[in-house]
């Protein structure tokens, strides 16, 4: 599991201290969205079709950092939209710094190079470069040619840097497993942290319907994957808790946990979570975790979670349940020690 040691101790101690506070329902990663524009249209993203009034909004400075305040999440995430288009981002990236959070900021990379100056290396900071397949299939997934080879210049100038570097791939039905690795043994040689990965959710608003998984779908492209990573020795250092993975493979039976990843955008406080974007908003913090029927959402109790699998919905269950007990924290060790070898 590619976490550095100072993270994983830094997150295990929230939430021991959670533990301690007999809390039930308490953030781990707070989905900070400071806009939806974005300079590509990906068919299988549902998170750009507002209307163009709304696609000009951006949250302020003093908002995001408000809201992590209010929220008080140990890590926050940068999702989209993109990200660099935000013309203070960098001073949100320093203002939660400085907050002490460890902060993702997701990016198609396509600006990043130009923007590599407004940002410092810091332990606490990583770049998470959205890439869905190796070379062309890249680029038909986000559909502008290449955007691949563009991010690959990217990632290299961002480590040169001293940056951390991670990536986050998005699978969909008809996937080529050899492609996928072809990908993932290209970014291992570029030098990145980790690589993360997650099924895509079905958007209702998204272009494309037809190559969204279901759960079944979700199993069997994991387990084909997985094991094609230990048959071939591949050295993929999955940034996902060893415990999500074994969720996708079908080992592991969980249920999602929303509130893990709230989300905060233009709008307010998104209920239930990150993905349902037609379910309501709140203006406080408080107000969405008091107010959000949670019981109403999840798979078997809404037909909008039936085959949901992603991570900012069922990583949180995972990462706590893996600190849940002395016996699960030596199996998730024992599990990222064989996944390094």
């Amino acid at each position: 599991m590619a976490v550095p040691t100072h993270q994983a101790i830094s997150i295990g101690k929230y939430l021991f201290k959670q533990k301690l506070l007999r809390r039930k329902r308490y953030p781990l990663n707070l989905m900070l969205e400071p806009l939806f524009r974005c300079n590509l249209a990906c068919p299988g993203c549902g998170k750009i079709q507002y209307p163009h009034d709304i696609l000009k909004k951006h949250i302020s400075v003093e908002d995001a950092l408000n809201a992590a305040n209010e929220c008080g999440a140990p890590m926050v995430t940068i999702p989209g939209g993109e990200p660099l288009i935000h013309p203070q981002i960098e001073q949100i990236v320093e203002g939660l710094l400085k907050q002490k959070r460890y902060v993702i900021l997701c990016t198609n990379a396509l600006l990043l190079e130009r923007n590599l100056h407004k940002f410092k290396p810091n332990k606490r900071f990583t770049f998470s470069v959205h890439m869905d397949g190796y070379g062309e299939h890249h680029d038909k997934c986000v559909d502008r040619e290449g955007t691949y080879e563009i991010a690959v210049r990217a990632i290299q100038a961002a480590i040169k840097a001293g940056h951390r570097v991670i990536t986050n791939t998005t699978v969909f039905e008809g996937h080529d497993i050899k492609n996928l690795a072809q990908l993932f043994d290209h970014m291992m040689e570029l030098g990145i942290e980790g690589l993360t990965i997650s099924p895509g959710f079905s958007y209702e608003k998204a272009p494309d319907q037809e190559h969204f998984l279901n759960r079944q779908k979700t199993h069997r492209l994991f387990q084909t994957l997985l094991d094609y990573k230990r048959q071939h020795n591949k050295k993929w250092d999955f940034s996902n808790s060893p415990f999500y993975m074994d969720f996708l493979e079908g080992k592991r039976d969980y249920e999602c946990t929303p509130w893990g990843m709230p989300t905060y955008n233009v709008f307010g406080w998104q209920k239930p979570c990150y993905l349902l974007t037609q379910e309501g908003y709140a203006k406080t913090f408080q107000e969405y975790m008091e107010s959000t029927k949670f019981e109403q959402y999840g798979t078997g109790r809404n037909e909008k979670c039936a085959n949901c699998m992603t991570h900012c919905g069922y990583e949180p269950t995972a990462v706590t349940d893996g600190m849940s007990s002395f016996g699960k924290m030596i199996e998730i060790g024992k599990a990222t020690a064989s996944a390094a070898r």
